[in-house]
C-alpha cells in the first residue's frame, strides 16, 4: 500500500478552540500546502498529528486531548512570523 499525502488547515482566533477549515489527500493535500505557502502561512509537518485530526469534519473544533499539541503548532507559527500573544511578556533572564 502506498503512502498518501495528507494536509490539514486550522483556524484559530484566540478566543475559541481551533477549528478544522481544510482537509485533503493526494492532489488536494498538495494544493492546500501550495495555497498556504503562497499566502505566507507557516507549514508544520507532523504525520501522527495529521492522522489524529483527519477524522474531523470541516468546522469541527479540535479535540481537547490535542489542545497542547495544537498550541505548540500555533506557537511555532507565531514565532516564525515574529508574533506573540497579546499581553504576553517574555520572561526576564536572571543576571
Amino acid at each position: 500500500m502506498s503512502e498518501t499525502d495528507q494536509a490539514l488547515a486550522l483556524f484559530y482566533n484566540g478566543k475559541t478552540a481551533p477549528r478544522l477549515t481544510g482537509r485533503g489527500e493526494d492532489a488536494l493535500a498538495r494544493e492546500i500546502v501550495e495555497i498556504a505557502r503562497a499566502h505566507g502561512v507557516p507549514i508544520y509537518e507532523d504525520e501522527a498529528l495529521v492522522k489524529s485530526l483527519m477524522h474531523l469534519k470541516l468546522g469541527d473544533e479540535i479535540p481537547a486531548g490535542l489542545y497542547r499539541a495544537i498550541a505548540e503548532v500555533i506557537a511555532f507559527a507565531w514565532v516564525l512570523k515574529g508574533r506573540q500573544p497579546e499581553g504576553w511578556t517574555p520572561p526576564q533572564s536572571e543576571t
